[in-house]
Formats: C-alpha cells, sequence, structure tokens
C-alpha cells in the first residue's frame, strides 16, 4: 500500500510530464479571450485534455452551456468527494488580466495527476469548470448557480488556486458584492430648437451618479460603490431618452450590503423624480457572498506549497480585498483557494495590462504547474485520510456560527 507521501510525488511527476500540455493550453487561452458564459473554446481546449486521459466530462452543467463536469473515480465509493474547481473568462477588452488561463490549467493538471493516484484512494474528485467568475457579463458567477442546482450537496470540500502578485495562504475575506443597472426614460427632443419639450435620461444618470459619489462618505469604509455609464445618448444634438448606469457594491458583512443597495436605489429614485425619467432597474446578477476561511484546508495547502518549494507567507502585503463567487461555494462546504504569485513585485495591480502579461510569462506558467502540484497533493490529503476530512467539516461548522 504506497503512502500519502508517495502518491503525491507520483501526482508531481504526472504534472511535470504534461507541463508542456498544460502550458500550450493555458498560452492559447491567454491568445484567445472569451467573456463569461462565451467561454466555448477554452473550454473545449480544457476537456480535450481531459477526454485524452479517458476521463468522462458531461457539458452544460448546472444550464451553463460553458460550463463542465468531470468526475475521476476513486476506490470504492463515490464519496468523499473533492472538488477542483476552474475557471477561464477572460474581462472585457484586457483579456486575461485576471489570469484566468491559468486557472483553468491548474485545475485540469490536478485532474490529470490524480487520475494517476486515484485508484489506490477512497471517494473521488470532480474537476468543474465554473464559468463567468468576473462579474462584467450578464447573469455571472457560475459557481452561484452550480451551489443553486445543488452541486455542492454532493461534494465533501472544494479547492481551486488564483493568480496573485503574493503567494500567501491567509483566513482574509472577500468582499460580499451585488451587482445593479438602472434605465432612465425620457423624451427625445431637439436639443437646440424645442429642449423645452424633452426629458433628459442623461441629466438622470449624471444626478445619480454625483449622489451615489456623495453617499459614499457616509458609509462603512470596507464599503465599495464602483460603476459605468452603460448609454448615454445617440447624439449631442438631441436629447437623451435612454441612459442607463451599471454599479457593483460590496461589503464586509451581507446585511449591511443589503443597506447599502436600499441607499444606491434610492440615488437612482431621486434622480429619476428630479429629472422627471422614468425608472426602471434590476440586479443583474446573482450576489456574491464572502468567503469562509477553513484552517485545516489553509494549512494542508501551505505545507504542500511550502514542500514545493515556494515561500507562502499567511499575510498579505496588499490589503485590498475583491469578491468572488467561490465564496458561496466556502458557505455550502470546507473550501480554500491558493494565491501563488505570478509578477516580480507585490503592488501591481490586478485587472491590468501588466498583470494580463504576468499571466502569459514563465513565471506565470511555472504557478500553474505548482498550483495543479498543490491542488492535487491536497485532494490526496483529503481523500488518503478521513480524520483531516472531519477536521476540515468541524472547522468549517465552527466558522459557519461566528
Amino acid at each position: 500500500m504506497p503512502t500519502i507521501d508517495e502518491l503525491k510525488r507520483r501526482a508531481c511527476e504526472t504534472v511535470d510530464r504534461r507541463a508542456n500540455d498544460l502550458i500550450a493550453a493555458a498560452d492559447w487561452i491567454h491568445a484567445h479571450p472569451e467573456t463569461g458564459h462565451q467561454e466555448a473554446q477554452a473550454a473545449e481546449r480544457l476537456t480535450d485534455l481531459l477526454r485524452q486521459a479517458n476521463i468522462p466530462v458531461e457539458m452544460g452543467t448546472a444550464g451553463m452551456t460553458t460550463a463542465f463536469k468531470a468526475e475521476l473515480p476513486g476506490r470504492g465509493d463515490t464519496r468523499p468527494r473533492v472538488a477542483i474547481l476552474a475557471e477561464y473568462d477572460a474581462l472585457p477588452d484586457l483579456g486575461h488580466g485576471c489570469g484566468h488561463n491559468l486557472i483553468g490549467t491548474s485545475a485540469i493538471g490536478a485532474g490529470l495527476a490524480l487520475m494517476e493516484v486515484l485508484s489506490e484512494l477512497d471517494g473521488s474528485v470532480w474537476v468543474l469548470g465554473t464559468p463567468a467568475e468576473e462579474s462584467a457579463a450578464p447573469n455571472a458567477g457560475g459557481k452561484v448557480h452550480m451551489v443553486n442546482a445543488g452541486l455542492f450537496d454532493e461534494v465533501d470540500a472544494s479547492i481551486m488556486f488564483h493568480p496573485a502578485t503574493e503567494t500567501t495562504i491567509t483566513p482574509d475575506r472577500s468582499l460580499a458584492a451585488r451587482g445593479f443597472e438602472f434605465y432612465f426614460h425620457g423624451r427625445a427632443a431637439h436639443a437646440a430648437g424645442a429642449p423645452e419639450e424633452g426629458i433628459n435620461a442623461l441629466d438622470a444618470v449624471v444626478q445619480m451618479y454625483n449622489a451615489v459619489s456623495m453617499l459614499r462618505q457616509q458609509v462603512q469604509s470596507d464599503v465599495r460603490i464602483h460603476g459605468i455609464i452603460l448609454a448615454g445618448g445617440a447624439a449631442a444634438n438631441i436629447i437623451p431618452d435612454y441612459a442607463a448606469i451599471r454599479y457593483r457594491t460590496r461589503a464586509d458583512d451581507a446585511d449591511y450590503l443589503a443597506e447599502v443597495v436600499d441607499q444606491v436605489v434610492a440615488c437612482a429614485e431621486g434622480a429619476a423624480k428630479a429629472s422627471g425619467c422614468r425608472l426602471e432597474w434590476k440586479e443583474y446578477m446573482p450576489g456574491y457572498e464572502n468567503t469562509v476561511p477553513n484552517a485545516v484546508l489553509m494549512d494542508l495547502m501551505l505545507r504542500n506549497l511550502r514542500s514545493l518549494g515556494l515561500d507562502v507567507a499567511t499575510e498579505r502585503k496588499r490589503k485590498g480585498r475583491g469578491s468572488t463567487d467561490f465564496g458561496n461555494v466556502s458557505r455550502r462546504v470546507p473550501g480554500v483557494e491558493a494565491r501563488i504569485a505570478i509578477t516580480e513585485h507585490w503592488d501591481v495591480p490586478g485587472h491590468s495590462i501588466e498583470f494580463r502579461d504576468a499571466a502569459f510569462s514563465d513565471r506565470g506558467r511555472q504557478a500553474m504547474l505548482n498550483a495543479a502540484k498543490g491542488l492535487a497533493m491536497t485532494a490526496i490529503d483529503l481523500l488518503g485520510d478521513p480524520d483531516t476530512l472531519r477536521q476540515a467539516k468541524a472547522a468549517f461548522q465552527e466558522e459557519m456560527l461566528r
């Protein structure tokens, strides 16, 4: 009977053997960016690697065309089950400025590595392709849709990797987030000949924008409210009869975030009344919950990455936080998201050209391969020692009671 360490060694050797294929896939996805729910080519590229290893793949998971589920059976029952999550969507215009080309291939690499050793472990592994993590796409949040479809009712732990500017495993929580669009309907008129006959929808958007900007002074310091104008008129000599704006709202606490959302909606209602416009609005995507740290999984991932020679910190220099649909997963099952640096310097901003370039660099490629190994090793820990998984579940219950 091989030891856990022997299984880990074999898994890491598999990643090394498949390195060229994984790097080619990561580079190809980087060069062909697709936004949320449009990632057909990326999904095909990733799932082809699984199929070539005789791993069956189901497409269209949870009703999403570009989502997928691949099950790797172990010895005996299918439970316990570890889910390894893949992201592969890009940002509009910027492309892979968040490095999701590396996330997707790291998950595939971990799956290929585990295929070599799972016959000697109890349980199973799912590699889940989760579309549209970036909130730029309508109805984003592929993991939320999977949670709502009940997939994680059949999962015991969930793990993933995200490129970063620092290599860290920390208990920092992401921000809860919600997204809204506001549509103002006015009346068109000649801007010079008969302006008094018009109702200016762009004025309503501008008033709302200014009101929300003032609101930022009166909310707690963890709150973030940021938006873009989606439509503002067709020509300067036509009073705009339609204008629209999109906002993303974030906070540490979901209950307080709901209060902030009410205030943002009030800003829109005030702008509509002041301008004479008719207002429509909607929540254009499901809410992202803040992540719940799991000390047991964090410790496993920390030790595994350090065993690969990585210098892993337990505190971050950069204090800003974002939001992720992995938060919703981490509130259903124990979860951990490893962060591995792909940049030389920690102060490179995410969602930037510099970060995009790093996701196509040798450092980024090596981070992806290390992530694949770390994910596979952590899955082996969980499936190879039932006590470890029980401890992770106990830590999860404790965190959820806080």
